[in-house]
């Protein structure tokens, strides 16, 4: 089994043959791909090595200590964390060959083509339909909403009604959306920002391939849980040092300005410490409870690895701290808090919770409890699913989508 000193070498023999100060950006990551040093936990020749997920961080140490370039994980965000898992537990071998180099490697961008203007926080109620045409393939026309990155992106994953006589959760499938064809139409959605960040999608007969399905005609929904539940982790439980993020900008504020200091600010900044140190060690031990290997998904048994729902937890606590800190600090920095760079309408590549003004900060926060599934919706999760309480009554639930009050 691939362990820590292994992985070390394996490092090593890849920056000796692909010298990062002289290899090109993206020759050396096709080069760290190849090697299995993309993501450790995937299949071998998928990026990885089968080893256990938590020897990822030696692998980044290493390439970090000698300067080697990332993939800008900030501008792929949604192909690494929704995307990649997605297509590694119910892909074919040939889609898998297909699109996890070019998605890990930041050749191709992927969107996430799941929200719609009727159907957000009820998303099993989704109005876009896939038709099959007289070839086998789908031709899809509808509206989607909310869309990061659909501006940037080649690829995207996609849900549609493919059986509209069934109850909404069950007549549904999930496609891999080719972002060029003629018959998508992009248009950017300006936030409070000033920035249009996200966008709205019309998809009008666009015509994906079966070849292009994941998992089978009518389970895109069982399909789309793997992807949401990887979401959730991705937004909620990234890695990051202690005092990383928003909460490590807080404190540098406060160290840095002792003449704005108060006691009551000073309890509620050490009340925000504290519960960013715990959601960073619960993130940290919610990543050590993910199966080491996949390799029962490629062996077509129960899937190993994959977030359960208590990543909805991790996702609740991200968006009430952020929203939190952000507060504090624009309180605790009084007139300057409320100062912001650019309300300039422009079309950014990601989102930059450290890197700009305390203003943007506070404002962008706001749109944490909505994306990524809003804290409603992610509440209910909780309490049925990790809690165990009793559900809210449904009833819709079998009832055909046809039928659907709308």
């Amino acid at each position: 089994m691939t362990d820590a000193q292994d992985l070390r070498r394996r490092t090593a023999e890849l920056l000796a043959a692909h010298p990062p100060a002289t290899t090109d950006r993206l020759e050396f990551l096709r080069a760290r791909f190849d090697a299995g040093l993309a993501w450790v936990h995937f299949p071998a020749g998928l990026g990885g090595l089968d080893a256990p997920r938590s020897l990822q961080a030696v692998v980044d140490a290493e390439l970090a200590a000698a300067g080697a370039p990332d993939n800008d994980p900030g501008r792929i965000g949604i192909g690494l964390g929704m995307a990649a898992p997605t297509v590694l537990r119910f892909g074919t071998d040939e889609q898998k060959q297909r699109f996890l180099r070019p998605l890990w490697t930041g050749e191709e961008v992927w969107c996430q083509l799941f929200s719609e203007p009727g159907a957000g926080s009820d998303l099993a109620a989704l109005a876009t339909r896939a038709v099959r045409d007289d070839e086998g393939g789908w031709v899809v026309d509808g509206q989607k909403v909310w869309t990061s990155s659909a501006h940037l992106a080649r690829w995207a994953i996609l849900i549609a009604r493919t059986d509209p006589d069934v109850p909404k959760h069950r007549g549904i499938s999930y496609f891999i959306c080719d972002m060029t064809d003629p018959g998508v139409e992009v248009r950017p959605l300006r936030q409070i920002t000033g920035e249009a960040e996200f966008n709205e999608v019309f998809l009008t007969g666009v015509r994906i391939p079966d070849a292009h399905r994941l998992g089978a005609v009518g389970e895109g929904w069982k399909v789309a849980q793997t992807t949401l539940m990887n979401e959730r982790v991705a937004i909620g439980g990234s890695r990051l040092p202690r005092e990383g993020g928003m909460i490590g900008v807080a404190a540098a504020d406060w160290r840095a300005r002792p003449a704005l200091r108060t006691h009551d600010l000073h309890q509620r900044l050490l009340k925000l410490w504290v519960d960013a140190e715990v959601a960073r060690l619960t993130g940290e031990r919610l990543r050590q409870q993910l199966s080491p290997t996949l390799n029962s998904v490629r062996a077509g048994g129960a899937p190993t690895g994959q977030p359960g729902p208590e990543g909805s937890g991790m996702k609740l606590a991200f968006a009430r701290l952020a929203q939190e800190i952000s507060g504090w600090e624009v309180e605790f920095l009084a007139e300057d808090g409320l100062t912001y760079d650019d309300w300039t309408m422009r079309r950014p590549d990601g989102v930059d919770f450290t890197g700009r003004e305390a203003g943007y900060r506070y404002l962008r926060a706001k749109g944490n409890s909505i994306e990524g599934g809003t804290s409603e919706v992610l509440l209910n999760i909780v309490a049925e699913r990790v809690l165990g309480l009793p559900p809210e009554p449904r009833t819709d639930k079998d009832v055909a989508w046809k039928d659907l009050p709308r």
